[in-house]
C-alpha cells in the first residue's frame, strides 16, 4: 500500500480499484489479528458535525496503532472565533501526522487540504462519506466471501452522502449499485456519471422510483435516515415522501433470499427500517459498524505507511 503514502482520502474516486482492495485485504488482516502494525504518529479529530461511530471508531483505531490521537473541537478553538480555515490548515499541518475532518461543504475539506502537507481524511461531508463505504464493502466481503458481481440496493434519500460514495466504492469494486429513491431525491448526475466512467462495462447502475424493482434480486439491502445532519426541521414531513422505501419484512421478501441488511446507523427504527429486520437474522448492522475500526485502521495505516 505504498502508493497511499501521504496521499488525502477525500472522495472515494481518490482511490483506485486495486488500491481499494488492498485497503480491504489489510483491514481483514488487522481485524483477524494476522497482521499487527505500530506507530507514534498523532491523528487530529476536527468534527463540525455531532458523531459517535466516526468520532469513536477513528479514535479506537489510532489506539490501537499505537498513536495518539486529539479532540479538536471547534467550539473550544479559534475556528469557533473565525480563524480562517486556511490559516488552521497550516498551523495544525506543523502539531499533526495525519487529521479527519467531518464539515458539512465539501469545499472546506478540500481546501484545507491544499493548505496541508498531511493526509487529510474526509470524515463525513454533505457531499460524501468515504470511509463508512470501506466499512460496509468489508462487511460485504465478509458475508459473501467476494465482492465482485453482488447487487446492493440503497432505499430512501438518494441526494446525500452515502448513495454517493456508494456508487463510486460500488464502481472500483465491481458491486453493481441501485438506489431507489423517490422523485426529486436521486443522486447527483456528475456523481452518478463519475461512477458510470469508473466503472466501464463491470458494473450495473440502476437509478429507480420503484422500492420493490430496486431490492428484487438484490444481495445487500441497505438504508439511511431520510432526514440527515441539518435536515431536522424537515423530518417529519420527510415521513409520506419516503414510506413506501421502508426496509421492512415484505420488502426483504422480494431480495435474494440470502440477503443481508446495512444501515450507517444512527437509525431511527419504524421510519428508514423496521425493529424487526435490524434486529433480525439478515441484519450485519453491528458487524458494519465494528468494521469501521478496522477499515480506518488500514487507511490511517497506508497513508502514513506504518509497517
Amino acid at each position: 500500500m505504498g502508493a497511499l503514502i501521504g496521499r488525502d482520502l477525500l472522495s472515494m474516486a481518490d482511490l483506485t480499484s486495486d488500491e481499494l482492495y488492498g485497503l480491504l485485504q489489510l483491514a481483514a488482516a488487522l481485524k483477524t489479528g494476522t497482521m499487527h502494525l505500530q506507530c507514534h504518529k498523532i491523528l487530529g479529530l476536527l468534527f463540525y458535525k455531532a458523531s459517535t461511530r466516526t468520532r469513536v471508531s477513528f479514535s479506537a483505531a489510532m489506539y490501537r496503532l499505537g498513536g495518539q490521537v486529539l479532540d479538536l473541537n471547534p467550539s473550544v478553538t479559534q475556528v469557533s472565533r473565525g480563524e480562517p480555515l486556511i490559516d488552521t490548515a497550516r498551523v495544525l499541518d506543523r502539531y499533526l501526522d495525519i487529521v479527519a475532518i467531518r464539515t458539512f461543504d465539501q469545499r472546506d475539506l478540500e481546501t484545507f487540504a491544499a493548505y496541508a502537507d498531511i493526509p487529510v481524511i474526509n470524515a463525513l461531508t454533505d457531499l460524501e462519506h468515504p470511509c463508512q463505504v470501506l466499512a460496509d464493502l468489508q462487511t460485504i466481503q465478509e458475508s459473501f466471501n467476494g465482492l465482485t458481481g453482488t447487487t446492493l440496493t440503497y432505499l430512501g434519500d438518494g441526494n446525500n452522502n452515502m448513495a454517493h460514495s456508494l456508487l463510486i466504492g460500488g464502481a472500483l469494486a465491481g458491486v453493481n449499485i441501485r438506489i431507489a429513491a423517490p422523485e426529486g431525491h436521486h443522486p447527483l448526475p456528475e456523481v452518478v456519471a463519475k461512477a458510470q466512467a469508473l466503472s466501464g462495462d463491470r458494473t450495473e447502475i440502476t437509478i429507480t422510483t420503484d422500492p420493490e424493482a430496486g431490492v428484487k434480486g438484490a444481495q445487500v439491502v441497505y438504508t439511511d435516515v431520510w432526514a440527515s445532519m441539518g435536515q431536522e426541521d424537515m423530518a417529519t414531513s420527510r415521513i409520506p415522501i419516503f414510506q413506501p422505501y421502508q426496509v421492512n419484512e415484505a420488502l426483504m421478501a422480494q431480495a435474494d433470499k440470502d440477503a443481508i441488511v446495512l444501515h450507517c446507523l444512527p437509525a431511527h427504527r419504524g421510519e428508514e427500517i423496521t425493529d424487526g429486520v435490524i434486529e433480525g437474522t439478515q441484519s450485519r448492522v453491528w458487524d458494519q459498524a465494528e468494521n469501521r475500526m478496522h477499515a480506518q485502521q488500514a487507511l490511517i495505516a497506508s497513508l502514513l505507511g506504518v509497517e
